[in-house]
């Protein structure tokens, strides 16, 4: 059963998938439906799931869940995957990839980093401790309004700006 993402509670579950780039504004809205239905027709052992699915920044795909009304089974974190993987060869993309780390910077632009690329942007300065990184490891929607994206240095990148 679809559930609008502001209305999932802090505790729901929540899957952040990291797109490679933006999304354009024309490749967003023929979107909002298809997530609308997936969040619908989800299952867990033939039971609704209370979900909901948005992209965030145009960058970031994130599927919540409430799991006070129905916890996710393996064959139903199997079928979001599937989800995910059909949408990256709909839109050219790729969601699945964890090589790479989002952070906003001073002139807003949003760059994805490798951890070689990161330790030369900080070397450069142009990420320090204060710009804004975008944790996809957070597994709660309480999570993500409140610590996302956050100071890197404040994350579990903090060692790298210690000298």
């Amino acid at each position: 059963m679809y559930v609008a993402f502001d209305h999932l509670p802090p505790q729901a579950r929540v899957w952040i998938y990291q797109a490679s780039r933006p999304l354009a504004e024309g490749e967003l809205l023929p979107l909002l439906p298809q997530l609308a239905a997936f969040a619908e027709e989800w299952t867990s052992h033939g039971q609704q799931l209370a979900a909901s699915a948005q992209f965030l920044h145009r960058q970031f795909l994130v599927i919540g869940l409430d799991e006070a009304v129905a916890g996710a089974s393996g064959c139903s974190i199997d079928a979001s995957v599937r989800f995910v993987r059909e949408l990256e060869q709909r839109l050219g993309l790729q969601l699945l990839e964890k090589a790479h780390m989002a952070f906003l910077l001073a002139d807003g632009e949003l760059r994805l980093l490798t951890r070689r690329e990161l330790r030369t942007a900080i070397a450069a300065g142009q990420v320090q401790a204060d710009t804004l990184y975008f944790n996809n490891t957070l597994t709660t929607k309480g999570e993500l309004d409140e610590q996302w994206p956050a100071p890197a240095g404040q994350t579990w990148l903090a060692s790298y700006f210690q000298a």
